[in-house]
């Protein structure tokens, strides 16, 4: 067995990717490999979020071994629960972020929808990225390629901009953005 030196941000990247293949398609124009299976392959996954095949692989392993995924090599099935109680209870101590300086960017956490119609907030959080159109304080996204990808997929920019509520917001965001995962994903 492999040693296992725990969960990384990209592994809830990868994750919630999968959910969101899983759960209506992708818009895969210009992809080389189309995925064309009910489960998504690693080289599917890892052209969709711009990852090596061997980060997915070991990415799978690790999520796997925190029982988060099981049946990595066919279905991919993401515990829905148990991924949900991690983002909830775990994300904020283990994958911590804090705003930093003004700059342009992607919006995220309760700037993004859907959590940007339910709550009012004066400052904006965004991911930087030369292409964003909002001026905001800046959070690192868990992966790096994340501001190129959520553009490709609305479901997977909502799951990640919920996923950053959970990781900065206060008591309320945090219960409207559970609420929001739910949501996405059990209906």
């Amino acid at each position: 067995m492999k040693d296992h030196k725990g969960m990384r941000p990209q592994d809830i990247v990868v994750l919630l990717a999968i959910v969101a293949l899983q759960r209506g398609g992708w818009d895969r124009k210009g992809l080389k490999s189309v995925h064309r299976l009910p489960f998504p392959l690693n080289k599917t996954i890892a052209e969709l979020l711009n990852i090596s095949t061997a980060e997915i692989s070991a990415s799978l392993y690790r999520s796997a071994y925190a029982g988060l995924i099981t049946d990595i090599a066919y279905s991919k099935n993401v515990l829905l629960k148990s991924t949900l109680e991690f983002l909830r209870f775990g994300l904020k101590y283990v994958f911590p972020v804090q705003p930093g300086a003004l700059v342009r960017g992607i919006p995220t956490a309760h700037s993004a929808d859907p959590l940007k119609n339910q709550l009012s907030f004066q400052e904006e959080i965004v991911w930087e990225h030369a292409d964003g159109t909002v001026r905001g304080q800046a959070i690192l996204p868990l992966y790096n390629t994340v501001p190129e990808i959520v553009t490709k997929n609305k479901l997977l920019y909502e799951l990640l901009a919920l996923t950053d509520s959970l990781r900065i917001g206060g008591a309320r965001e945090r219960e409207l953005a559970i609420i929001e995962l739910e949501k996405r994903f059990f209906q």
